[in-house]
C-alpha cells in the first residue's frame, strides 16, 4: 500500500496543470513560451492572470493533497508516530512529479507552488511566514525568482525559531527546501547576477 501512494503522490504532483490550461483553452504548449518552464508564474506572464491563478490553485492543493493521504488511507501506516515521516515521503515524491512529470515527457516546472502546498499541510505557520517574505521581495524587488529562493531559505530559519518540534525529519525537510529552491532557479540565480532577469509589472 505505500508503495502504491508514493506512486500516486508522485502521479498527483505530476499532474501538469500549466500545460493542460495552455493546451486546452489556449491551444498552446507553454513550455514552447516565455521562460519555457510549465509553471505558474510562466503561465501568469504568457497566458494571463486567470489562467496563472488556476494554475497556482492546481499546483498548491497537489502539494496540500499528497500530505493529506494518511488520513485518507489511515491503513498504512502501523506506528501513528511515523505519519509525518510518511506525509515528507508523499511530499518529497509530489515535488518529483513535478519538476519531472510523466505525462510530459519529464519537462516540468519549479516545484515552488507544489511546495507551498506541503508546506501548508505540514506546517501552515512557516507556510504563511514564508508566503509574507515572498510577497515582501517581491513588492520589493519585483522578482519572482528572487522572491521563491527568498521564501524558501526563511523556512528552515521559521522553523528553528518557531516550531515547537524538534523532530529531525523536520530539520531535514527544511534544509532540503532552500536547497531545491536554489538548485531550480539557477538560471534565474545567473540572470539575476547579470541584470537580465525579467521583473513582473504591477497593475
Amino acid at each position: 500500500m505505500t508503495i502504491l501512494l508514493i506512486l500516486l503522490s508522485y502521479l498527483t504532483g505530476a499532474f501538469p496543470s500549466a500545460f493542460i490550461v495552455g493546451k486546452s483553452f489556449f491551444s498552446i504548449d507553454i513550455r514552447q513560451h516565455g521562460s519555457g518552464n510549465a509553471g505558474a508564474t510562466n503561465t501568469f506572464r504568457v497566458l494571463g492572470k486567470a489562467a496563472g491563478t488556476i494554475v497556482l490553485i492546481i499546483d498548491v492543493f497537489k502539494g496540500w493533497l499528497v500530505v493529506n493521504f494518511v488520513y485518507l488511507f489511515p491503513s498504512i501506516y502501523i506506528n501513528p508516530e511515523l505519519i509525518f515521516e510518511y506525509q515528507l515521503l508523499f511530499g518529497v515524491f509530489a515535488v518529483l512529479g513535478h519538476l519531472f512529470p510523466v505525462y510530459t515527457r519529464f519537462r516540468g516546472g519549479k516545484g515552488i507552488a507544489t511546495l507551498l502546498g506541503i508546506l501548508i499541510g505540514l506546517h501552515s505557520f512557516s507556510a504563511f511566514v514564508s508566503c509574507m517574505v515572498f510577497i515582501t521581495v517581491l513588492l520589493a524587488f519585483r522578482y519572482v525568482s528572487l522572491a521563491s529562493i527568498f521564501s524558501a531559505i526563511a523556512f528552515p530559519i521559521i522553523i528553528y525559531f518557531f516550531s515547537e518540534s524538534s523532530d529531525v525529519s523536520l530539520i531535514i525537510f527544511s534544509i532540503f527546501v532552500p536547497l531545491l529552491a536554489l538548485s531550480t532557479h539557477h538560471k534565474n540565480i545567473r540572470r539575476l547576477l547579470r541584470g537580465q532577469e525579467r521583473k513582473i509589472k504591477f497593475k
